[in-house]
């Protein structure tokens, strides 16, 4: 049996070894650092790339991808409130500055955040805890500029900041929640009160408004009634029956009209007195006896009237 020759197998490892030191990958959205005897040499974008075995070396490789870095910061409001903020920091490698990317930092992240403390730490102090909230976007800008003016010059560029939350102190919301639900039932108190309010005044407004048309249903049913006695009176006057003699006839026809009603009435406890024939005629003689006693007394007032104007008139002659 023949033995592998073993210069075969030093050729062979020597072949594999070439290859795998002369060929490696970029993958996408990478850069590779090439170093020759430990000096910087070259930027390797994706794809297949060569190099020289032993002399070149694959020092790194840099994310060309848009990285997001937390950053989450306690610090104090103008009005003494401690509030935690968290900002979101997006930021990317220059495709042009990947040698300052890699050899100028050694922590990028590191380099961000502490940037981000400095930035929030003297901008929230300037405001109250309500426009902490109303102005967390300016907060956001002026990270994000400060961030650009001294990133770049390392080869990073940010692509956007955000304050993603403001968490004040616990004791601090629970004071929050208890003034935001007291104004809530304050409103709702003043809704109730003015729906309360308009009900009473359209209460009102329909019981007056009920008051004048009975009052004016009232007005026209006597004037009714007044038209009809004058009418009746004149008729009666046509065929010879004196005013006495009409108003005789109307008040005892209205009497009996009257008991007629009532005996119409099954359910009626009414009793009216006086209950006989007689109270029509005693009606019409106490009126007619109230008439002619006001018409003595206003003949004797014209009288008197009268005599004391004469008396004036001779005085003063």
């Amino acid at each position: 049996m023949n033995e592998f020759p073993i210069s075969n197998v030093i050729i062979l490892a020597i072949v594999i070894f070439l290859i795998y030191g002369i060929f490696f990958l970029v993958k996408q959205q990478t850069a590779a650092i090439m170093e020759r005897f430990g000096k910087f040499q070259s930027v390797r974008d994706s794809g297949l790339q060569l190099k020289i075995p032993l002399i070149d070396k694959v020092a790194g490789r840099i994310n060309l991808k848009i990285q997001q870095l937390d950053v989450i910061i306690e610090t104090k409001t103008k009005d003494d409130v401690f509030v935690r903020l968290k900002v979101s920091v997006q930021f990317q490698v220059m495709k042009d500055k990947v040698y300052e990317a890699f050899y100028k930092l050694e922590n990028p992240q590191s380099q961000i955040t502490s940037y981000v403390f400095d930035v929030v730490r003297a901008e929230v102090p300037k405001m109250v805890l309500d426009n902490v909230f109303e102005r967390k976007d300016d907060v956001a800008n002026a990270v994000k500029s400060e961030l650009n003016e001294a990133m770049q010059d390392y080869g990073f560029d940010i692509i956007k900041t955000l304050v993603t939350d403001i968490d004040p102190d616990e004791q601090v919301k629970i004071s929050m929640n208890r003034i935001n639900a007291s104004e809530r039932e304050k409103v709702a108190a003043e809704f109730e009160a003015e729906a309360e309010r308009i009900k009473i005044v359209a209460k009102a407004r329909a019981e007056a408004e009920s008051k004048r048309l009975q009052g004016q249903g009232i007005a026209d049913q006597r004037r009714e009634i007044a038209r009809g006695l004058v009418e009746s009176v004149d008729v009666l006057n046509k065929v010879g029956i004196n005013s006495q003699e009409a108003s005789a006839l109307i008040v005892v026809t209205q009497h009996y009209d009257t008991l007629q009603s009532l005996g119409e009435e099954t359910n009626s406890n009414l009793i009216l007195l006086p209950n006989s024939p007689q109270a029509g005629s005693d009606m019409l003689n106490n009126m007619v006896a109230s008439f002619t006693a006001s018409n003595q007394i206003g003949e004797t007032m014209k009288r008197v009237d009268e005599e004391n104007r004469k008396k004036r008139e001779k005085g003063e002659g």
